[in-house]
């Protein structure tokens, strides 16, 4: 035997969409229902476990042996379910097998048995009745009268189903087989496969996490949710602020119009001169809208028995670039934490303290956000060391374009997006200007950070804090506003700097252009006596007429 194409159907009251492979195989109701096999692409046999067939010894033995060469399609999944099928500890080793699915995806082919079948034009394609098979006998069904309040159809049930189910899962293989057969052409070289196989063993081990700080922080998510409704449901009169539909209802009514309420959308309508109801609503919404504290019922959802979260990355899962992708808890994706004081506002989280959270930080759901990074826990006597390519983009494109001045930049430690900004416009571009607000700002950071310490003391204590609360509340105030001005100083110095350009480019304007008008007018409102004419700059212009 040199080459076993298999395809497993399995049954587990585990979500396994929502769970992944590790956690759906490790549910104690668990089981292998159909084994469909091929031996070097000879006829396809399928062993009914249901009916107490038994998988012949051979087959077994080939399962770990890495000489033979076990194919299928989206192969982690038969391994898995195959290594709690055996009763192992750990895993089958990966060595030895090769998903087609993996395969399919180097040519740039769907991630679907049935989307790459479509494309190839095979002979024999995949049944499309497999799904409601599949949710017949392989999830748990609706106790109801009709079936007798059963939670799980077997296949005496319905043994024209069953059989039919047979011939789904022997079509699998034989679909496997032909597709392999259409690639033979184009092999995957060895250097992938390696790299598929380090892919597993990641995923394998898995990485833990602090099941009582990730149970806490969904509580604390919850109750923090559960405020910004009632927040909003009193500032709106909505009986569902966090409908879409009925927020962009009410924004209408209230003369804001927006098409999403997507973060990027109601930054830019925070932009806008509203008045502060509608400022509140806006900001109170997008606290409700925080998706990353998503991310610890994923933790949660993935967590096997061990605390180990497993499964999280996909090889190849972006098949038209090859990268790696994520899956359930994105680890690629994870919001970065700016914050001094992790371990006091770790702690409050553990403590489920939602109160002094709310008082040092304001801010719940963004306090979650930036402690998701320390659920994680590394093995004992390790750490974690999170490391980033800087500019790597910019690096690699400079250095395969040949231009010298980009790798000039970056050799000289520069900003090479404040150089490239300064070589496309022909200004000069700092990274961080001069603004007399900066020090203000890093004044109430400092008095905070003294005050959040002083209170957490005199919380643990036991002793009252009404008058310090009140004292971060204001100092927390005057840090927002200050911090919003240094960011409209910003903004207005940038469009100065553009409309000085712009004038200076055209310094004789005798006629209407109407390229001007849009490039240096913001609008303008016409009055019974006079014209106000507000420019980007900031400066607002009032013409007599």
């Amino acid at each position: 035997m040199k080459h076993l194409s298999l395809d497993l159907e399995t049954y587990s009251s585990v979500d396994l969409s929502k769970c992944g492979v590790y956690k759906y195989s490790e549910s104690p109701d668990f089981e292998i229902l159909l084994f469909a096999y091929s031996v070097d692409g000879g006829p396809v046999e399928v062993v009914d476990l249901k009916m107490d067939e038994t998988i012949p010894a051979e087959i077994l033995t080939s399962l770990s042996d890495e000489t033979v060469i076990k194919h299928a399609f989206n192969a982690s999944f038969e391994r898995v379910c195959l290594s709690r099928f055996l009763g192992l500890d750990g895993f089958l080793n990966p060595r030895g097998w090769q998903c087609t699915m993996v395969w399919g995806a180097t040519l740039g082919l769907p991630l679907s048995l049935v989307g790459v079948g479509a494309v190839l034009g095979l002979n024999k394609q995949k049944l499309t009745e497999g799904k409601d098979l599949i949710r017949y006998f392989c999830v748990p069904c609706n106790p109801t009268k009709v079936n007798g309040g059963r939670t799980r159809n077997l296949p005496h049930h319905a043994p024209t189903k069953w059989s039919a189910f047979k011939t789904y899962n022997s079509r699998d293989v034989e679909v496997e087989i032909a597709i392999q057969g259409k690639f033979s052409n184009f092999p995957v070289l060895d250097s992938v496969w390696k790299e598929y196989w380090l892919d597993q063993e990641i995923n394998d081990r898995g990485i833990e996490i602090d099941k009582d700080f990730v149970e806490a922080a969904v509580q604390l998510d919850e109750l923090s949710k559960a405020g910004l409704n009632q927040q909003l449901q009193e500032l709106t009169g909505l009986e569902n602020p966090n409908s879409v539909l009925q927020m962009r209802g009410w924004l209408l009514d209230h003369g804001l119009e927006t098409e999403s309420l997507g973060k990027k959308a109601v930054d830019e309508l925070l932009e806008q001169p509203i008045d502060e109801n509608l400022k509140q609503v806006l900001v109170l919404r997008q606290q409700l809208a925080k998706s990353s504290v998503k991310k610890y019922q994923a933790m949660q959802n993935f967590a096997c028995s061990d605390n180990r979260s497993r499964g999280l990355f996909q090889f190849y899962g972006a098949n038209r670039t090859g990268r790696f992708a994520g899956r359930g808890i994105h680890l690629q994706n994870l919001p970065q934490n700016h914050m001094s004081d992790l371990s006091e506002a770790r702690s409050l989280v553990k403590q489920s303290n939602f109160e002094m959270l709310n008082i040092l930080y304001g801010n719940v759901p963004n306090v979650l956000s930036e402690l998701l990074r320390t659920a994680f826990v590394p093995r004992e006597g390790m750490k974690f060391i999170v490391s980033d390519f800087s500019a790597i983009e910019a690096r690699v494109i400079a250095w395969l374009s040949g231009e010298k001045w980009r790798q000039e930049v970056f050799k000289n430690g520069g900003d090479i997006y404040c150089a490239s900004a300064s070589q496309m416009f022909g200004v000069p571009v700092e990274k961080h200007g001069v603004n007399g607000l900066t020090g203000r700002l890093e004044e109430l950071d400092s008095k905070l950070k003294e005050l959040e310490s002083e209170i957490i003391s005199m919380a643990i204590g036991g002793q009252g804090y009404d008058e310090l609360a009140s004292q971060i509340f204001s100092l927390r105030d005057e840090r927002d506003a200050v911090a919003k001005q240094i960011a409209a100083n910003t903004n207005l110095q940038q469009r100065v700097d553009e409309m000085v350009v712009f004038v200076k480019e055209h310094d004789v304007i005798n006629e209407y252009s109407e390229v001007l008008v849009r490039r240096l007018i913001e609008k303008v409102t016409i009055f019974e006596k006079n014209i106000v004419v507000d420019f980007k700059s900031g400066v607002r212009v009032t013409v007599e007429i």
